[in-house]
């Protein structure tokens, strides 16, 4: 099974996220209506399969069979293709620190992307997880009861932002070794264990949240308000952003991404199309593809 080691998987990185910068706005949106949807197709299953385990049975299995499949969502979003903020937290600035796109394109693709994925997961809250009566039913909908529960009330500001923090530190991991996996079964063994286990842990995903909280509210959770949503979005974005980028895209530039022969080269409108070919055979040499035994 072929893969790039950490340079090779910075210098990736740096690529994809120069040309996600250069994403129209409008293609940004659409993109990140299916990241968000697919998101929510991971939490919808999620839900589905762990509802009805009780915890003095199964004490904390549910947590574990909840992430398993909730590993769903991002596969879709990498292997499918699409735009999912969380990710773009990491890649993006790193594009942006190596020169190959301007802070204020990041900021843009972070705005348009969070705009496709509020929709993308509110269409699936609202008609595929409510409206079909999926969630509504008594087992799921007391799961569902119990997930905004913790999340719009129990955890508090600060639990909030350092869950999701470690979230996306996770998810950013998932992301950054799918780079590194040369094919589809590699891809899908590098997202699932990091998100299985930022899912298992209990950690805060802004754009899962974006689906849970809000299909509680569609499906009449008591006690469950867009007060609740919104506040919790708020933290669970800024700990997201500090875990992208600082522990992954800060790390990994500082470790492989400043040294002056591995630059890609510059597009004339710095977009990020084209790497040159001296980076391209700085690419090849520095960081070529190994083989596990």
């Amino acid at each position: 099974m072929a893969f790039k080691d950490p340079r090779a998987i910075t210098l990736a990185g740096t690529q994809t996220g120069a040309t996600k910068a250069a994403l129209s706005p409008g293609k940004a949106i659409v993109a990140g209506f299916l990241g968000g949807a697919y998101i929510a197709f991971g939490g919808l299953v999620a839900i589905s399969v762990s509802s009805g385990l009780k915890p003095e049975t199964w004490g904390t299995l549910p947590t574990l069979f909840t992430g398993a499949v909730f590993a769903l969502g991002l596969i879709l979003v990498v292997i499918a293709g699409s735009e999912l903020l969380t990710g773009n937290m990491a890649l993006v600035p790193l594009a942006a620190l190596r020169g190959r796109a301007t802070w204020g394109a990041v900021v843009a693709n972070f705005t348009w992307v969070l705009i496709g994925n509020l929709l993308g997961s509110l269409f699936v809250a609202y008609f595929l997880a409510v409206k079909t009566g999926v969630l509504t039913a008594e087992l799921p909908l007391a799961r569902l009861s119990a997930i905004a529960e913790a999340k719009g009330h129990t955890e508090t500001d600060w639990q909030i932002f350092l869950r999701a923090l470690g979230c996306n530190w996770l998810v950013c991991l998932a992301v950054w070794m799918a780079l590194g996996a040369d094919d589809i079964g590699g891809k899908v063994l590098a997202i699932f264990f990091p998100i299985m286990a930022f899912v298992a842990i209990g950690f805060d995903h802004v754009v899962a949240n974006m689906f849970f909280l809000p299909a509680a509210i569609f499906a009449h959770v008591p006690g469950i308000g867009w007060d609740d949503a919104v506040k919790n979005w708020i933290f669970a974005f800024l700990g997201n952003l500090v875990g992208a980028g600082v522990f992954v895209s800060g790390s990994y530039y500082y470790l492989y991404g400043r040294d002056p022969e591995d630059q890609p080269g510059d597009t004339p409108e710095g977009d990020g199309r084209a790497i040159s070919a001296t980076a391209r055979s700085s690419f090849a040499e520095s960081a070529p593809a190994r083989t596990q035994p």
